[in-house]
């Protein structure tokens, strides 16, 4: 029988060759988790590289962030290459023909899951604009969410600018092109001080390289590098690993890192000094990869300690303690080792199947996710389960999973929920939900506790989980309904 160190270590190192899936049973379900917003990438060197293999590499280990699209942009000696397509990172890597067009000294990557703007191809990153002779002069890749940016378009319309996308990201970039004679450096500001929201952003003209992130650092964004003269940026640290870069530091609110032409190394610069760090909460429960650091704080042992702190807050007898793969693992250890109840891995996962099966009955639809996700009934059968799972959305597959471990004749069921009761939705760059179809918005514990079928059911309560985290500056809006930043007209930003 493994011990708790090696489910720990086993959990960690499958990440690093496999894609990581956040909870499978949701997936049948898009409606029931807060989706994937995107992944974004970015490399700078003095030198040329192998930017075709790297920004791949990257983009892999971000693939858990968005997974309808993929697109890259590669700066090869003065000129812009563009591609970008619907599939997953190496789907759209395939499709490459000539690699060598794609090796320079610079890329920016994106993977993309939709938040603002349909899922057009014109949508998907990275955006570019040309020049008057059909050359790429701009190219950018964003994570996040304007809440000003039918204001910004209707201005810079009634301007003469032609938008191409219904993307609020293409604001971002009109609005640096349009600012351009001012320098890099002053359009980034000068865009920075127009649009609000939630925004992470990496780029390149046809000879820099920049990023920079929103005033209060909602959505995450780290810097690595590889050697002195090559630079890394991604929306987690884990792509740094994956490229062989060493974690330097995160992107500070309101920071723009920059190249100049003719200059080596890579610049900063802070438009607003004394910023208040706001990173969204539910990076650290829910979306990021269990291996990566953010702000300093490694995403594991949050979850490991999220497990031991609702065992403190709400301690149940039972005889095993059990995740749903893969977001639920880590809290169920640390619920193990603050319980001393077993730790088990009963919720076998079919690591084979891909996309959702296509079937035409609700019947079957329901057979789908025992074959996802399927418990050693020898192991459960005639026990007190305790099931730790990320978070209850709308409630359908938490639902779901009782009846799966009720099928296979558990005891009783003590459901714990390691984030607080989810009651209001997110416009800066996560799509969850409307309010009426949030669980825990319309229904109380006792209510959703027996909408579920279980013996008990407890949530995280906001206090444990400023504690776990060290702090209160962060964004709790989806717990809450208080965000750092105006919501803005509505949820909508395109129509």
């Amino acid at each position: 029988m493994k011990d708790l160190n090696q489910h720990r270590e086993d959990y960690l190192n499958h990440f690093k060759d496999n894609v990581y899936e956040r909870n499978i049973l949701k997936k049948d379900d898009p409606f029931d988790a807060p989706q994937e917003e995107c992944g974004i990438f970015g490399l700078y060197s003095d030198n040329d590289l192998d930017t075709f293999s790297l920004s791949q590499f990257g983009l892999f280990a971000l693939q858990h962030r968005g997974q309808e699209a993929c697109g890259i942009s590669v700066m090869n000696h003065g000129k812009i290459f563009n591609i970008k397509d619907e599939g997953l990172v190496l789907d759209v890597y395939k499709e490459i023909r000539e690699p060598e067009t794609f090796m320079g000294n610079s890329a920016i990557g994106h993977t993309r899951y939709t938040t603002a703007g349909d899922k057009k191809k014109y949508n998907f990153q990275p955006f570019f604009a040309k020049n008057e002779y059909d050359q790429i002069i701009l190219s950018i890749a964003h994570n996040g969410n304007l809440t000003n940016a039918k204001q910004l378009k209707r201005e810079l319309e009634a301007e003469g600018v032609v938008f191409k996308a219904t993307s609020d990201s293409e604001v971002i970039l009109r609005l640096i092109q349009k600012n351009l004679d001012l320098g890099l450096r002053g359009a980034i500001k000068t865009t920075m001080e127009k649009i609000e929201g939630a925004y992470s952003v990496v780029g390149m003209t046809r000879n820099k390289f920049f990023a920079f992130r929103d005033f209060h650092g909602i959505r995450p964004l780290v810097l690595g590098a590889i050697d002195e003269k090559t630079y890394v940026v991604a929306s987690e640290s884990v792509a740094l690993d994956a490229v062989g870069a060493q974690y330097v530091r995160d992107i500070l609110p309101g920071e723009i890192v920059y190249t100049n032409e003719n200059e080596t190394g890579l610049h900063s610069f802070l438009v607003k000094e004394n910023c208040e760090k706001r990173i969204c909460a539910f990076e650290y429960i829910y979306f990021a990869r269990p291996d990566s650091i953010m702000e300093g704080i490694n995403v594991h042992e949050i979850r490991e300690k999220s497990g031991a702190k609702i065992w403190e807050q709400a301690p149940v007898e039972a005889d095993i303690v059990i995740g749903v793969p893969d977001s639920g693992v880590p809290a169920a250890i640390g619920f193990s080792i603050a319980s001393g109840i077993p730790f088990r891995p009963v919720l076998i996962k079919n690591r084979y199947i891909g996309r959702s099966f296509i079937v035409p009955t609700q019947e079957m639809r329901e057979r789908i996710v025992n074959l996802k996700l399927n418990p050693i009934v020898s192991e459960i059968k005639g026990k007190r389960v305790v099931i730790i799972d990320d978070s209850i959305v709308r409630g359908t597959t938490s639902k779901r999973l009782v009846k799966i471990l009720k099928e296979a004749g558990v005891k009783e069921i003590h459901f714990r929920s390691v984030s607080p009761p989810i009651i209001a939705p997110c416009y800066l760059g996560i799509d969850t939900p409307s309010k009426d179809d949030l669980i825990s918005a319309n229904m109380s514990v006792e209510e959703l506790r027996k909408y579920l079928g279980v013996d008990t059911l407890e949530f995280l309560s906001m206090d444990n989980l400023k504690v776990i985290l060290g702090s209160s500056n962060h964004c709790f809006g989806c717990f809450t309904e208080e965000y750092p930043v105006p919501k803005g007209d509505d949820r909508d930003l395109f129509e």
